[in-house]
């Protein structure tokens, strides 16, 4: 980029971080955290950089009020808010901050794995309650199990890292890598994964083909029952087909980080009876969408995009 660099918009809450990382790269920025949809497309016009977290759907009503507008940053993993085939077709820039979080998605990942695994949650509820049942809450090792890895980006790639020293074995499909089997998780293809893996993590964006990707013909492919671990997008779980494999015992259990409606108080009738199920369930664990979202990554992220920003 040159010296003179452009003025951005900064349309979501961001970490004060942010700013003093702009102004020392030579960035001029607008900061509007509660700027709304019709705001922003009123505004947008003579900026050229446009700085978003998950509030800001960009897409091509937007962008046609952007004539300006030659990259948009986005503080955090997913895209799947952004146009991007429009983005594209307009020779607009899309940053995102992969790598900001991904330790923090591995941590997340093994957290909750860990504590389906040895029944941490049912059983520091029921001593509260003053039950000490040992053998109820008997769990299993990680290391005895393989865990198969879906995606195998900043996300599955960090998962794995930290799975390694459990001493599990680690199955990786990526069907947009080539080659990329290391020492923390070996290549695979998604049947070789359904025919072995124990338990199932989830590393993908959402997009078309991932859209509902695990429903009920998925997890019947699997040749054995097991654990279920979502930290990537809601949208590509069926939770309907959830619960029919954990009430079939197709599923051991699941680990939700991310709902298909994360909206609660405005799930459909079929969503609020699988959320009502899931919630109620010893076999689930669930968390609200904070994979990834530490103190450390808050901060991390923002470095990250701007060294994006400033390498163009």
């Amino acid at each position: 980029m040159s010296q003179t660099l452009p003025a951005i918009l900064i349309a979501d809450e961001m970490h004060p971080s942010l700013f003093n990382l702009l102004s020392e790269a030579g960035f001029t920025y607008t900061y509007q955290p509660r700027i709304t949809r019709a705001e922003l497309i009123q505004q947008l016009e003579p900026y050229a950089g446009l700085i978003i977290r998950s509030k800001t759907t960009v897409d091509a009503e937007l962008l046609s009020q952007a004539p300006n507008l030659r990259f948009i940053g986005r503080a955090g993993a997913g895209l799947d808010l952004i146009d991007l085939e429009t983005t594209g077709r307009l020779g607009i820039r899309v940053f995102h901050a992969g790598e900001g979080n991904r330790d923090a998605v591995g941590e997340q990942a093994v957290g909750m794995l860990l504590a389906l695994l040895t029944n941490l949650l049912r059983a520091d509820r029921e001593v509260r309650q003053g039950i000490w049942d040992r053998e109820g809450n008997r769990g299993y090792e990680l290391g005895s199990l393989t865990v198969g890895l879906i995606g195998y980006g900043n996300n599955g790639s960090a998962t794995a890292r930290r799975l390694s020293g459990f001493g599990c074995r680690a199955l990786a499909y990526d069907k947009y890598l080539t080659n990329y089997g290391n020492q923390y998780a070996q290549e695979a293809t998604l049947e070789q994964i359904q025919a072995e893996a124990d338990v199932l993590s989830l590393h993908v964006p959402l997009t078309d083909d991932t859209r509902m990707l695990v429903n009920d013909e998925f997890i019947d492919q699997f040749a054995k029952p097991f654990y279920l671990m979502n930290v990537a997008r809601g949208e590509i779980v069926a939770l309907s087909a959830v619960v029919r494999g954990l009430e079939s015992g197709k599923l051991r259990g699941a680990c939700l980080d991310v709902l298909e409606n994360e909206k609660l108080s405005k799930l459909t009738p079929a969503q609020q009876q699988a959320f009502d199920y899931l919630r109620q369930s010893d076999r689930v664990v669930l968390t609200p969408h904070i994979a990834g979202w530490t103190h450390e990554s808050y901060i991390r992220i923002n470095e990250v995009l701007i060294r994006q920003l400033t390498q163009g």
